[in-house]
């Protein structure tokens, strides 16, 4: 029952950042493209690299701060699923530069940004 709830309370607090950080961005810059979402799930890379670095150095780092920061936080905050639906919908709408754009350079960007992550803990 513990991880369920680690991951819950993790998810919940991942999604509320997702959400604040998408919200914020939209209203800063106003696109037909998906920015918000772009920036989160690069962001949300970037961090589960760090805290996976950090894992793998660190004694206090347990399963329950992997299940709580790495699977609830981080996999709430990330959002790969608007990012399949949002792809799709920019191809069905014509805007193939933009699915182009968004779907190639987040899955590139992404591997980037969790390579880096890791890197910082070597």
């Amino acid at each position: 029952m513990k991880p369920i709830l680690f991951v819950g309370l993790g998810g919940a607090i991942g999604s509320i950042c997702r959400y604040l950080a998408q919200v914020g961005i939209s209203k800063i810059i106003a696109l037909t493209f998906p920015l918000g979402t772009f920036i989160v799930n690069i962001a949300g890379c970037f961090i589960i690299g760090l805290l996976y670095g950090l894992a793998t150095r660190q004694a206090w780092f347990t399963a329950e701060w992997r299940l709580f920061l790495i699977t609830g936080i981080c996999g709430g905050f990330t959002t790969f699923s608007s990012y399949s639906y949002e792809s799709v919908s920019l191809m069905n709408q014509g805007n193939y530069l933009y699915f182009v754009l968004y779907a190639g350079c987040s899955v590139i960007l992404g591997f980037l940004a969790t390579w880096c992550g890791t890197l910082l803990f070597k």
